[in-house]
């Protein structure tokens, strides 16, 4: 490789290239829809892995520190230190469409009066990006690898997705999408092994990744996966919306829905390992979920009138001395933003899991009836999104997806609903204390399934 920015003799490395970057990331990442410790000033940027691209753009993998985590965090709070994957620009003129990309200019060190900005906003390094996967090949410690089954073509004009919370996507002509995982943990991103599996099953309803990379500094981790676009499909979230608006019927849907979402699990269960629960494992799940909801009544008071009649749909679970369903892999965060329709065809996206939980726990098997359970949730929050609220919509869609579910996987969720009504409550906990962080004007939706579901105390 050709000596330049990130080579010259001089001796130019993280050091030097933090006294650069440090102040400028530390005032731009909190602010970034992915940065997952919002509210908490960065204290400290350390280079993890720092690899030039092409001569004004740089890969890195950061690590920042932040204050003390609040004593009483929760599921999903931000932890104490994180690493997170940018691709950064750094050029003498910004021209005027890359303005909004700006992350400010270099006061000292070796980009001293150099603007740096989010690169993946520049149609030239996603270009340049996507011809990297293209050539399986090293770079520094990134590693690029791709299907060779898979056909990408090149010259495939580039554009950032701007819907994305905890990560980037850049969608190449219509043809491929690349997902980048902003947040960086060490091992294998489910995103990546789960579709990869399932191809190999021969399961249609999940893009098969056609091309992939990784990092091998300071630990193998996935970094961004590119998959064929969906250039026809709506989001399910956007056709439940719809329904409501013109005050038609989604059932339809949500049966076949319920059919692709056994689908999926019939060929995960064939492509892993399953795990037949027993009495001891229902009382381990009872009581994390019991902890969980500790947690998020300590930070969302509004959640402790409701406490007790919470628990009892996890005690109920933990007091069960018979196995229930077996635990197997899952998507994990399954609901209706994560699904797509494309004519009669529904497809599931997006096994990263809650991005907010540790890989290994995202990998772990467990129960089906937990992504069931979300999807129920799902089509509450799309009845209640608006006004007025149209909880018998939601219900029809919830019998209505669990009949489709059966008729495929040949059990009924309905069947065990000591199980389903846990993973429910513990979906609805999880949003109270998301919304309470992130959405305030939204905790009203999942406040009213805590009263309902506290009300349902056996």
């Amino acid at each position: 490789m050709a000596k330049t920015a990130l080579h010259r003799p001089s001796g130019l490395g993280p050091a030097p290239l933090l006294t650069s970057l440090a102040e400028l990331l530390r005032a731009w990442l909190p602010r970034q829809r992915w940065f997952a410790g919002k509210g908490r000033p960065v204290t400290d940027v350390t280079l993890v892995s720092t690899t030039e691209l092409y001569p004004g753009c740089l890969h890195l993998l950061v690590r920042t520190e932040h204050l003390d985590p609040p004593a009483h965090g929760g599921p999903g709070a931000p932890p104490p230190d994180d690493c997170y994957q940018l691709l950064l620009g750094v050029r003498k003129v910004l021209p005027p469409r890359l303005a909004h990309a700006a992350i400010g200019r270099a006061s000292a060190g070796p980009l001293a009066d150099l603007i740096v900005y989010d690169a993946f906003h520049d149609p030239r390094a996603a270009g340049l990006l996507l011809e990297r996967l293209r050539r399986p090949g090293t770079a520094g410690p990134l590693r690029f690898e791709r299907d060779i089954r898979v056909t990408v073509p090149t010259g495939l004009a580039p554009r950032l997705l701007d819907a994305e919370q905890s990560n980037s996507s850049l969608v190449y002509g219509d043809s491929f999408i690349l997902k980048v995982f902003r947040r960086v943990q060490p091992g294998i991103n489910p995103d990546l092994e789960v579709p990869w599996a399932l191809a190999r099953q021969g399961c249609t309803r999940v893009p098969a990744p056609a091309a992939w990379f990784r990092t091998s500094r300071p630990q193998e981790a996935t970094l961004g996966v590119l998959q064929p676009f969906l250039r026809e499909a709506t989001d399910g979230w956007t056709l439940a919306l719809e329904s409501l608006a013109s005050g038609r019927e989604f059932t339809n849907e949500a049966y076949e829905l319920g059919r692709a979402t056994a689908e999926v699990h019939l060929a995960l269960a064939s492509a892993f390992p399953i795990d037949v629960t027993s009495a001891p494992q229902n009382r381990s799940l009872a009581t994390a979920m019991s902890e969980r909801l500790d947690a998020a009544v300590r930070s969302v008071p509004e959640l402790g009138p409701h406490a007790d009649g919470l628990r009892s749909a996890f005690d109920t679970l933990g007091a069960l001395d018979t196995a229930v369903r077996p635990a197997q892999r899952i998507h994990g965060d399954l609901h209706l933003g994560q699904v797509l329709r494309a004519g009669q065809q529904w497809s599931v996206i997006d096994f990263e899991g809650e991005p907010a939980r540790p890989l290994t726990e995202r990998r772990r098997v467990q129960s089906p009836v937990r992504d069931v359970a979300g999807m129920l949730r799902s089509f509450d929050y799309a009845a209640r999104s608006r006004h007025p609220w149209r909880p018998e919509w939601a219900q029809r869609c919830r019998e209505a997806y669990c009949a489709g579910y059966a008729a495929e996987a040949e059990w009924d969720p309905r069947e065990e609903p000591e199980l389903l009504r846990a993973y429910e409550t513990d979906r609805a906990v999880y949003e109270v204390l998301y919304e309470a962080r992130h959405r305030p004007d939204w905790l009203p939706v999942p406040m009213a399934a805590v009263r309902r579901l506290a009300a349902e105390r056996q």
